[in-house]
C-alpha cells in the first residue's frame, strides 16, 4: 500500500448523468470512480446523480498542490472547464 503523503496527486474531473461537471482531487482516479459510483462512500455530489466518466485529470500534484489546484478549478465556469476539458483532449500527452 502506497503512503498517500508520498504519492503523486491527481487533479479530475467527472462528468455526470445530468451533464454537470465535478471536480476532485485522488492518489488513483479509478478507485475513486468506483466509489462515486457507490453512493455510500462517494461524493455526496453524486446524491441524486450517476457519475458517467473522468473527462478530466492532471498529474504532477502533491496534496497540497491538488488542493489549490481543486480550488481554481471550482471557480471556473463550467464554460472555462470545458475548455480545459477540450484543451488536455487536444494535448494527451499532457494528462
Amino acid at each position: 500500500m502506497s503512503d498517500k503523503k508520498t504519492s503523486p496527486w491527481f487533479v479530475y474531473i467527472i462528468e455526470a448523468d445530468d451533464r454537470s461537471l465535478y471536480t476532485g482531487i485522488s492518489t488513483d482516479i479509478d478507485r475513486r470512480f468506483r466509489e462515486h459510483c457507490d453512493k455510500t462512500v462517494g461524493a455526496r455530489y453524486f446524491n441524486g446523480r450517476k457519475p458517467v466518466e473522468v473527462v478530466y485529470r492532471e498529474s504532477g500534484h502533491n496534496r497540497s498542490t491538488a488542493s489549490k489546484r481543486e480550488i481554481e478549478i471550482k471557480k471556473l465556469s463550467r464554460r472555462q472547464k470545458l475548455s480545459l476539458i477540450s484543451t488536455q483532449l487536444a494535448n494527451p500527452q499532457q494528462a
